[in-house]
């Protein structure tokens, strides 16, 4: 059993028992891992608010595979900014719970983490919109390796003509000429979508609405085949901002 010193997001939390609870975290070192937090709901002193869902935090767990044991764990921020408005709230459960459902155990993502950071900064700082969501969904699934093919067809790898894409079951991106049908994705869509991957920067891509709700139906195609359950946030994120149903 190794004691380390880690930095962390609270993706979930759960009660275990009388006083314990099972807390799933994101560290930068070690990605995504389980820690056991006993005493947790009685111990001001050694957790404190710091296990709350999509704080970032310092701790020390013993690490160990399955499920860590955490020592102590100390608030780097809580984002009382996100925590104060119920939209923000949303969208930040839904990253959290994204980030939860699609990454590795113990695999460290560096990139994820700090994409996750920013957009968190983002809520907190009274922005947000369902932009800057599609935004974090196709950097997220472009880190992870699955994000839909935006430039060359999937099946011939020929570049897509003035016409497009068309998707297909999965979120799966062809040329016309390797499928007969399939919902249309134009190629301002394709263009905006490729245009969030040249930056982390939210709020530096315009995309106008009838664009954003095509690119929206793509991404959550993409992300429900590759989610091992559906997520609870997203009806949640529906019934607050009139947005995340697939």
């Amino acid at each position: 059993m190794q004691q380390e010193k880690l930095q962390a997001f609270v993706l979930s939390n759960s009660d275990y028992g009388e006083s314990d609870r099972i807390v799933s975290l994101f560290t930068l070192e070690h990605g995504r891992l389980k820690g056991f937090a006993r005493g947790a709901r009685n111990s001001r002193k050694r957790f404190g608010p710091a296990l709350e869902t999509f704080a970032r935090i310092d701790l020390q767990l013993n690490l160990k595979d399955g499920l860590s044991t955490l020592r102590s764990a100390d608030v780097i921020t809580l984002y009382s900014g996100i925590r104060g408005v119920l939209s923000a709230i949303a969208y930040a459960l839904y990253a959290c719970e994204l980030v939860e459902c699609l990454t590795p155990e113990g695999q460290p993502l560096p990139r994820l983490y700090r994409l996750l950071a920013t957009y968190l900064e983002r809520l907190d700082s009274g922005q947000g919109d369902d932009a800057d969501r599609r935004l974090f969904e196709i950097n997220l699934l472009n880190i992870l390796g699955y994000r839909p093919s935006l430039e060359v067809c999937s099946r011939c790898g020929s570049v897509y003509d003035a016409h497009g894409a068309l998707m297909q079951q999965g979120g799966e991106l062809v040329c016309r000429f390797c499928a007969a049908t399939g919902r249309k994705m134009p190629t301002a869509v394709l263009k905006g979508l490729f245009s969030c991957l040249t930056t982390s920067r939210f709020g530096q891509v315009r995309i106008d609405e009838e664009t954003l709700q095509q690119a929206g139906m793509l991404l959550d195609e993409a992300l429900a085949t590759h989610s091992a359950r559906r997520l609870k946030s997203l009806e949640f994120l529906r019934q607050t901002c009139g947005t995340g149903e697939p």
